[in-house]
């Protein structure tokens, strides 16, 4: 019987693919065969002699010492595309609260409680503080073609944007699954330069680690917003929060939650 330790919990759909005659599954388990991982840090994990592969329910292995397995000769498994839909409709909602201060309004709202008939009224007069502009017709910059950000590009395309994608490892398969309105930038500048909006779906590598940082923002239109579902160290937090300040950014969306992000009203953290 080969044994399968999950280091995050995994969906039982995935976990009813190994016969309980033939795997045993725990969090606890002694000696495992195996690893299933989400987004656990295992570089500081121990990991025995016993474990033949390791696999990520997911598409980045940042969070696995994958040079360190190699070299011990376990196998590193990804899933990438297989909850790319998910995301790429979260970014879309990404997308529609940096324009539209639809949180802020539905907390304004919920404060006109015990004002009885009053409320349709005053809501009607409030709705002015809580404008935006449309997405038809603004330009989206996508960083990284992949199974999220093809689809992200696509959808974005079907909302009357303008999209300008780059992705230095662009794959045919990936190409292919592009909308042929897609414009394909050969550089980061064409992007950060033309974008009213951008969206980073790329791995966090010594290369891409930081990459929206105070550089790359003073190359950026007035007024950008940024979204991030990606990974939460291809943003430098700091030199954000200051374009935050100063107006050069005007919303960053997020599910990458941090301590100083909470603290500016112009973060959303998912």
């Amino acid at each position: 019987m080969y044994k399968i330790q999950t280091l995050n919990k995994i969906s039982s759909i995935g976990l009813e693919n190994f016969p309980r005659d033939d795997y045993e599954i725990a969090t606890d388990i002694n000696n495992p065969d195996a690893i299933l991982v989400r987004s656990a840090d295992m570089h500081s994990m121990d990991l025995g002699e016993s474990v033949k592969a390791v696999a990520r329910a997911g598409a980045g292995v940042n969070n696995i010492p994958c040079d360190e397995l190699a070299a011990k000769g376990v196998v590193v498994f990804n899933t990438p595309g297989a909850n790319a839909n998910a995301v790429k409709e979260l970014v879309i909602l990404g997308l529609l609260l940096s324009s539209r201060p639809a949180v802020a309004a539905n907390k304004w709202v919920a404060g006109l409680a015990g004002k009885g008939d009053e409320i349709p009224a005053l809501a009607e007069k409030g709705k002015s503080q809580f404008v935006g502009p449309e997405l038809k017709g603004k330009t989206l910059g996508v960083i990284g073609l992949g199974a999220i950000g093809a689809m992200v590009a696509n959808t974005a395309i079907a909302l009357g944007m303008n999209v300008i994608g780059y992705d230095p490892f662009l794959s045919v398969k990936a190409a292919l699954a592009l909308d042929r309105n897609v414009k394909i930038s050969d550089t980061l500048e064409g992007v950060y330069t033309k974008s009213d909006y951008i969206t980073v779906h790329v791995p966090q590598t010594n290369d891409t680690k930081g990459m929206i940082n105070a550089s790359s923002i003073k190359t950026m239109k007035d007024g950008v917003r940024i979204i991030n579902f990606a990974r939460g160290g291809l943003v430098n937090n700091a030199d954000v929060l200051a374009a935050l300040a100063s107006g050069k950014v005007a919303a960053l969306i997020t599910d990458f939650a941090d301590e100083e992000l909470l603290k500016c009203d112009k973060v959303i953290c998912l």
